[in-house]
């Protein structure tokens, strides 16, 4: 594994000012591993010490931090406790101060639209009276399928409010994927858009979601956003609404008193094979969890922007809203793609809205990079103070272009890695370790995270599977009505260890590096390597802008490489490159590693945060059903890898 060195640290006067440092202050801590330590080995003082260092308001306060009678499996966090996630993350700003802002959200087309905390609170509240109106209470279930925007906001929060539970809903899914979705449970209401605009084209979300809810069985209304003036698609007798009919009218309703371990959240995650999983997430603990890492990890302040290049579909979308507002933070939103109608669109949006923590994925960097760094020049950026990134592990020629190029060197990158079922992160940079390419820096505060060989032992040699011992208030409490799956996917390796399914390795200043998933792993000749590590080799190359490294069965070796390259623009790829993609892949990996086969095609299957689905990729390479598609941006960039 490459070694690297601290690149950036936070001066003096940076780091004094970070909520990091100001908690270990608080408990007289001096050393960044001395906090990481103690949080790791003493979760019950952590957690609840962070929840009073927060001011995160309890309605109820909890008799126990963390309940383990039934194992770590199913550990319960602030036992006993009332907690809403609405008024941790809108009514105590309201109160302190309503004329703040708090949403700035831009379409495609450009209207841009921002509310302060008291008009936030005054949207919140009366959209959750609508709810009430259209039959929703406590414990019950609302989808939304909406674009990441002012109304997805509102409607998560809203939906918490009630006590009821939000089912979000990747806005470019087609009609099967939300009919999914929709069946166990059953929604009350399903929020939708009538349509949206991407890439200069109309969505019509409503038709889809009428396909969806009759393939579904049905639903009992539907709460409908006219979000754009272009949508055909009628509103259906009485079972539908109209959102500027209903929510400007309703009834404001303040935040429910719900339990602790009320479900406020099921984020469905698709798998190789079976039906997507639904991982289900409660009130305090998820909130607690990210409001945390919004803090330490991303060390966001009441005068900051957060913005994540992601939709309410995927995890990032509730991780943002969480970790902003609950800690009194702004937050911003764009629902069109980074790259339109120019490549310069996500640092416009940036800049328009002010953003001072900008997230992107390693794949989307990869993207913006032949455009140039003149792209981003070409706006003021003067606010923008640091990068998160998340998504998939970075090969090294973007990270440093992101971090020379965009960020000037002054802007960190903040690396930071979990899952839908995390509810968060597992490992996280934090400023005052510094920062190293690539590097995710260590366990967020509060995971006891760990490198296990294949027997299980601690390894710090090699690279291995990454796991947690114990448990953390945002993990999932199960996959929704399939307890015995959850349990068979994470926990059933090792004793009350949960297997992420991620390779990682540690290197010798205790910086942490991921290296794919476990699962994608190739057995070459009995040499086992991550796809991670020929991607980077390959994209390293100026002519290469993304790449998919698969294994694929072969005669002699068992299993071998098959590459899968999208070219840089204006490149057109031939014998010559192919071969220089080969050459770059043995001299970096060694012989063994040749691919088997080099496929040039126009794109890769990736998700709507620009994750690379390198499963699809080996299906259709090896012919077999390529098993859940929803998840889908581009389902196009199928045929180019079927038809090898």
């Amino acid at each position: 594994m490459e070694s690297f060195e601290i690149v950036w640290r936070p001066d003096e006067k940076r780091a004094a000012a970070t909520n990091t440092a100001a908690f270990m202050r608080r408990h007289g801590i001096t050393t960044y591993q001395e906090l990481s330590d103690r949080a790791a080995s003493d979760p019950e003082w952590f957690w609840g010490d962070v929840v009073d260092f927060l001011n995160i308001p309890f309605m109820r306060k909890w008799r126990a931090v963390r309940d383990t009678s039934r194992g770590h499996q199913w550990a319960t966090w602030f036992v006993g406790g009332q907690f809403n996630l609405s008024q941790a993350c809108v009514d105590r700003w309201a109160d302190d101060d309503p004329d703040r802002v708090a949403l700035r959200s831009q379409k495609e087309t450009g209207e841009t639209r921002e509310l302060n905390f008291g008009r936030l609170r005054s949207e919140v509240s009366k959209t959750a009276g609508a709810l009430r109106a259209l039959g929703v209470d406590r414990g019950d279930a609302v989808a939304v399928y909406l674009p990441i925007g002012q109304e997805a906001v509102t409607a998560l929060l809203a939906v918490a409010r009630l006590g009821a539970i939000f089912i979000p809903v990747f806005s470019g899914y087609g009609a099967d994927a939300v009919a999914a979705r929709l069946v166990d449970p059953r929604p009350k209401v399903l929020i939708c858009a009538n349509g949206f605009v991407r890439r200069g084209r109309l969505v019509e979300m409503k038709e889809v979601a009428d396909s969806a809810v009759e393939a579904a069985g049905g639903i009992d209304r539907l709460l409908v956003v006219d979000y754009t003036d272009r949508a055909t698609t009628p509103i259906l007798g009485e079972r539908d609404v109209w959102w500027h009919e209903i929510v400007p009218e309703a009834k404001p309703v303040a935040p429910v008193a719900t339990g602790s371990e009320d479900p406020v959240l099921i984020a469905y995650t698709s798998g190789t094979t079976g039906r997507p999983k639904g991982a289900v997430h409660v009130q305090a603990g998820l909130t607690v969890k990210i409001a945390q890492e919004g803090a330490f990890q991303a060390d966001l302040h009441r005068d900051d922007v957060l913005m994540w290049a992601t939709d309410m579909g995927w995890i990032m979308g509730p991780w943002m809203v969480i970790a902003g507002l609950a800690n009194g933070a702004a937050i911003a939103t764009f629902d069109g793609a980074p790259d339109y109608p120019g490549p310069d669109r996500i640092w416009q949006v940036a800049s328009e809205l002010g953003v001072t923590f900008l997230g992107l994925s390693p794949t989307l960097v990869r993207a913006l990079q032949p455009h140039g760094a003149e792209q981003a020049r070409k706006h003021d950026l003067s606010r923008l103070r640091s990068f998160g990134s998340t998504g998939e592990p970075w090969n090294p020629d973007p990270w440093w272009w992101l971090f020379k190029e965009v960020g000037e060197e002054r802007r960190p990158i903040v690396n930071i890695s979990g899952g839908t079922e995390i509810g968060a992160c597992l490992l996280s940079v934090n400023l005052l370790q510094g920062i190293k390419p690539t590097a995710l820096g260590s366990p967020s505060l509060g995971i006891d995270a760990d490198v296990y060989d294949s027997e299980g032992n601690p390894t710090r040699t090699e690279v291995g599977e990454l796991v947690v011992r114990g448990s953390w208030p945002g993990m999932t409490r199960g996959f929704w009505g399939e307890s015995e799956r959850y349990i068979a996917t994470y926990w059933s390796r090792f004793e009350d260890t949960w297997v992420h399914g991620d390779w990682a390795s540690i290197d010798a200043d205790g910086f942490w590096f991921l290296h794919g998933r476990s699962d994608d792993t190739m057995n070459i000749a009995g040499k086992r390597i991550g796809p991670a590590e020929i991607e980077s080799a390959v994209v390293a190359l100026e002519e290469v802008v993304m790449a998919a490294a698969v294994g694929v069965p072969d005669e002699i070796k068992g299993e071998a490489i098959a590459l899968f390259v999208v070219a840089a623009p204006g490149v057109e790829p031939g014998p010559e490159l192919t071969q220089t993609v080969e050459r770059t892949v043995a001299d970096a990996m060694g012989k063994a590693f040749r691919p088997k086969t080099i496929k040039w095609v126009d794109d890769l299957p990736r998700t709507r945060s620009a994750k690379i689905m390198r499963r699809v990729v080996k299906s259709l390479a090896v012919g077999e059903e390529p098993g859940d598609l929803s998840g889908l941006e581009n389902p196009e960039s199928l045929d180019g890898i079927a038809s090898t």
